[in-house]
């Protein structure tokens, strides 16, 4: 269930609660994906790539990776860090002033990286196998990037104690 307009509205450290359980759920399914995709016994490189045609029971694992990738980053950056700014009694404002914020406070641990992962989700949706080299690269580059989203969550999960004074049993777990 979403919170209604005014429930948000009134009640922002519980948006923001409500928001770290979605992401750290999104997570949790993310992390699931990425163990299955990159298993031992499946590596995604250039070669994989140009079989899935042959063998598309395979693009499960790609295309369960790829969303859930994109929706823990939309998730974060367009909701979890800007309630968090918000509850923190500051102004989201842009992307890059809120990311450079979150870097500043230590929730993130590089803007840059954080930009870079976002041009790679861009490069998974809109260049799906167009080239398989460059995707499978791009993929490798994601599976470092998706331990970004996770640490981000995590780092942002044990700010609240210090910050903001939340108890930690009003908060999910950590992610692995």
């Amino acid at each position: 269930m979403t919170p209604s307009r005014d429930w948000n509205d009134r009640f922002p450290m519980e948006r923001l609660l409500w928001t770290l359980d979605v992401v750290h759920r999104e997570g949790h399914h993310l992390l699931y994906s990425w163990n299955s995709l990159f298993a031992q016994d499946r590596q995604p490189d250039e070669d994989w790539v140009k079989t899935l045609d042959d063998h598309p029971e395979e693009a499960i694992y790609l295309e369960a990776f790829v969303s859930r990738f994109g929706r823990m980053q939309d998730t974060i950056a367009h909701k979890l860090l800007p309630r968090w700014l918000e509850a923190l009694a500051e102004s989201p404002g842009s992307q890059i002033e809120m990311l450079n914020r979150a870097e500043r406070l230590g929730v993130i641990e590089s803007t840059e990286n954080w930009l870079m992962a976002r041009k790679l989700r861009n490069r998974l949706i809109h260049e799906y196998m167009r080239d398989p080299g460059d995707f499978a690269a791009a993929l490798d580059e994601a599976r470092k990037a998706a331990l970004i989203l996770t640490e981000t969550y995590n780092r942002l999960r044990d700010d609240l104690p210090r910050r903001l004074s939340v108890s930690e049993d009003d908060l999910p777990p950590s992610l692995p």
